[in-house]
């Protein structure tokens, strides 16, 4: 097989991985809303809990816990599911990435107060919801400013 097919096959699974499509990713788009999925009644309701773990040499080590839900990379922006999908993590406000999985490594924050928040989605990027309200947690964390 050509260098070409497998670079298309490679490229491919990238993008499948990283949710990226050609340069446009969802942060590159504009931070458009997408309506709410409230889980269905009988449905086992997602949790999630946002653990800040400091790292030993820089930074800090996020830990996604959740429970009634599946990160699924592989359906990233498809059919949307009640129980799977992925987290959006928010510093200060503002959406910083996609999180397919239970670690992510955050490097900075700039210093003094800073809201660390992690909400859950849906494949097609839904943020769920269980009676009006997100499914979701919010740490904060104060960071000293040698702490970077």
């Amino acid at each position: 097989m050509s260098a070409k097919y497998w670079i298309t096959i490679v490229m491919a699974i990238a993008m499948i991985v990283t949710g990226n499509r050609l340069g446009l990713t969802h942060e590159s788009q504009g931070n458009h809303p997408h309506e709410p999925m409230e889980i269905p009644e009988g449905q086992p309701v997602p949790t999630v809990d946002l653990v800040v773990h400091p790292d030993n040499v820089r930074g800090w080590n996020l830990e996604v816990k959740v429970s009634n839900f599946r990160f699924a990379p592989e359906q990233a922006s498809r059919e949307a599911r009640p129980g799977e999908g992925h987290a959006h993590l928010y510093v200060n406000g503002e959406k910083i990435t996609r999180i397919y999985g239970n670690w992510y490594y955050l490097s900075t924050l700039k210093p003094g107060q800073n809201q660390l928040r992690v909400s859950l989605s849906t494949n097609d990027h839904q943020d769920l919801v269980h009676q009006g309200q997100a499914i979701e947690d919010v740490e904060m964390i104060q960071v000293e400013a040698e702490a970077n």
